[in-house]
């Protein structure tokens, strides 16, 4: 009885080839409403005045504070394992996008 209730809690998630190669990303801007959240995932290059968005995810509320709290705990262990990140002044976005954008 055990695993059959077991096998029923578990999702067969499918990564094709193209989703698997991933989209850099070097900056991200969040907007939200009071329905969702949307984190807009941009590429940035040095000398180029023009970026582009290259992925959007949108996400309910709940669902992004879920997302928070598992890059925070994704974070500690990979600071645990390979020393504390520090932000530089290099990353530091010198662009406004809004009153409701973070970067």
């Amino acid at each position: 009885m055990e695993t059959n209730q077991s096998n029923q809690n578990k999702i067969n998630i499918e990564l094709s080839e193209e989703v698997a190669e991933g989209i850099y990303s070097n900056l991200a801007i969040i907007t939200h409403s009071r329905s969702e959240f949307i984190i807009d995932f941009v590429k940035m290059l040095p000398g180029i005045p023009k970026a582009k968005v290259k992925s959007r995810i949108i996400l309910t509320p709940q669902h992004a504070k879920r997302l928070l709290k598992a890059l925070q705990d994704n974070i500690r262990k990979f600071e645990s394992m390979h020393g504390e990140l520090k932000e530089s002044d290099q990353d530091q976005m010198p662009y406004m996008f809004g009153p409701n954008a973070q970067a």
